[in-house]
């Protein structure tokens, strides 16, 4: 949600750090060109077991995502049990409204039923997620990717920065 009160849904056929990523990538790729000034992301995050601050494949693709897009991402974890300071709660509360009682039996019944809630005023973009799988970095790749990434003294698992090599890919 960009600061722009617009929503972007994202459906695939498992939650796994690569799903999550190629839906981070895919969301970038579809505003970044009226987002040209923006340098940093800040991604505020629940902390579930495949977006963890400590999941290296998480961790590792958002290195990667970061040097492709030319980003600083600055990650910030909602603390356990806090989900109601959590935006997208809210979000999928509204969409389980729309597909109250509804049986979910194929992605058209998906698309349909996530395409009519509306959020913010607005109906959200909704897309079909094809994910890879990524193998978990070997040692020496998470070496490298800990060399890239800056915990906070106080907040190690909480409050990531991660730097782009480059700026390419804007």
């Amino acid at each position: 949600m960009l600061c722009s009160g617009l929503l972007h849904l994202y459906f695939g056929t498992a939650e796994t750090s690569d799903f999550w990523c190629d839906c981070l990538k895919a969301w970038w790729g579809s505003v970044r060109s009226a987002n040209k000034g923006v340098r940093r992301l800040v991604i505020y995050l629940d902390n579930g077991p495949k977006n963890s601050g400590v999941r290296r494949l998480f961790i590792k693709r958002l290195v990667e995502f970061a040097d492709w897009s030319g980003l600083e991402l600055h990650l910030i974890y909602y603390p356990p049990y806090h989900s109601k300071y959590n935006a997208i709660e809210r979000c999928w509360s509204s969409l389980q409204r729309k597909w109250n009682g509804v049986i979910l039996k194929c992605w058209n019944v998906v698309q349909k039923c996530a395409e009519r809630m509306k959020w913010n005023g607005f109906h959200p973009t909704v897309q079909w997620i094809d994910s890879a799988v990524t193998p978990e970095p070997t040692k020496s790749e998470w070496k490298q990717v800990c060399e890239r990434i800056k915990r906070s003294k106080s907040l190690p698992k909480y409050d990531i920065i991660i730097t782009p090599k480059n700026r390419r890919g804007r």
